[in-house]
């Protein structure tokens, strides 16, 4: 396949050139990236918190 074919179901239009495809996955990995970043932060911080309510960070 060149460079100039585009698969067929590709959401790309004919004119965008060879390079559009890569950036509409790289643009849906970076989201996936951002919401996995999100979630892990928010579950420390749920983390911490339960752990603080539980007086886990008293000194004893």
């Amino acid at each position: 396949m060149s460079d100039e074919e585009t698969p067929a179901g590709a959401d790309v239009p004919p004119d965008a050139g060879p390079g559009a495809a890569r950036r509409g996955t790289a643009w849906v990995i970076l989201g996936v990236v951002a919401v996995a970043l999100l979630i892990c932060c928010c579950s420390a911080v749920i983390g911490v918190a339960v752990a603080w309510s539980a007086g886990l960070f008293d000194a004893r």
